[in-house]
């Protein structure tokens, strides 16, 4: 591949992630307002404290599987709640998302995150102890 081939692939890749961002700070915009339809309101909500979550359900130090939810699990959840949305409130969300700019982080995404791991070794332990 030639060089200004990668560096344009390169260039196309840093662009498709800022605006994977952008998507979920405008989610996470579209789960509070009362005008987004209630179902697509909650999968917002679900999908905007995940990838907001510091913590990942699968780490990323576990090869490939780590990635999987950076790269399908977030995308794949942007896209169905961008089929609940109506496309000029998620025109309007986006507006806003780059209006504010910043990148915020969810608590209430972490815990979650947190609880199912918890939840999964205690399981674990009693599978063990059985």
């Amino acid at each position: 591949m030639p060089i200004s081939s990668r560096r344009r692939w390169l260039a196309d890749l840093k662009q498709w992630a800022r605006r994977l961002r952008r998507d979920v700070f405008a989610l996470s915009i579209a789960a509070r307002d009362p005008r987004t339809p209630r179902r697509a309101r909650l999968l917002a909500l679900v999908v905007a404290a995940y990838a907001l979550s510091p913590i990942d359900l699968i780490p990323d130090a576990i090869p490939v599987l780590g990635l999987v939810d950076d790269l399908v699990l977030v995308p794949a959840g942007i896209w169905l709640v961008l089929r609940l949305v109506p496309p000029d409130l998620m025109d309007e969300y986006r507006d806003e998302a780059e209006r504010l700019g910043e990148r915020p982080r969810s608590l209430a995404g972490a815990a979650l995150v947190l609880a199912l791991w918890l939840a999964g070794a205690a399981a674990a332990f009693l599978w063990w102890r059985a």
